[in-house]
């Protein structure tokens, strides 16, 4: 009896470390909330727990070597809603966790503004850990980080796709698509073996620098919630 609970203790403490849950962060972007435990299916939470694993020992990486924690997820892995963003910067490296800088206060904001947070979404990047001095991940790069990332997907599952920035247009829809043209439409897209609906729109970094584009992504934004409720996502209060 003693072993069969030592064991079960032992995956929760896998699951509690993989998903980030039942932890209090200290974070400026959001000030400081809970995540309250999800019953996360016990297939996906070992997949995903495969899948950092992976990322944690992959060979032949230059942003590895660089690189100070392995930044793979923040959010709440059950959800419909998925957002990729394009690599890890200074503040996220640092901390392990996707969009804790300022690019990470703003979309946040971004997120209220449609009554969503944290907890109603999952976020990612096309890589994993940080490119030295926040330059943009290379080609050779994205596609080293490519089979993972699909990867990801798949395991998500997600029916909304959001990508922010250019590195993940062009890394999930390809042909170097400007991102001031290709934002704001709907592609319903095969990923792997999952199919979602995807949108582009500005990254949170590039609207800190050209602030009177935000207008054209609250557009974005508002798209994103009414496919929320066209395709009825439950979002948890």
């Amino acid at each position: 009896m003693t072993k069969k609970v030592n064991t079960k203790f032992k995956k929760l403490i896998k699951y509690y470390n993989l998903i980030n849950h039942d932890l209090i962060y200290e974070n400026s972007s959001i000030n400081r909330y809970e995540n309250k435990i999800k019953n996360l299916d016990k297939n996906k939470a070992e997949l995903l727990i495969k899948l950092r694993n992976s990322l944690r020992n992959i060979k032949n990486c230059s942003l590895k070597k660089s690189a100070t924690n392995l930044v793979f997820s923040d959010g709440n892995a059950e959800s419909k809603i998925m957002i990729v963003g394009e690599g890890p910067g200074a503040n996220e490296d640092k901390e392990g966790l996707p969009f804790v800088g300022r690019a990470g206060k703003l979309l946040d904001k971004m997120l209220a503004s449609i009554k969503l947070d944290r907890k109603n979404v999952y976020i990612t990047n096309v890589v994993n850990y940080r490119p030295p001095e926040n330059r943009k991940p290379t080609e050779e790069e994205v596609s080293r980080y490519f089979p993972y990332l699909i990867k990801h997907i798949e395991i998500i599952g997600p029916k909304i796709l959001i990508l922010l920035g250019s590195t993940a247009l062009n890394t999930i829809i390809g042909n170097e698509q400007v991102i001031s043209k290709a934002r704001g439409k709907w592609n319903e897209k095969k990923i792997g073996n999952c199919t979602s609906f995807v949108i582009a729109s500005f990254h949170p970094a590039f609207l800190m620098r050209q602030p009177d584009q935000k207008k054209m992504a609250w557009i974005d934004l508002k798209m994103v919630r009414q496919k929320i409720k066209d395709l009825k996502i439950k979002i948890e209060k």
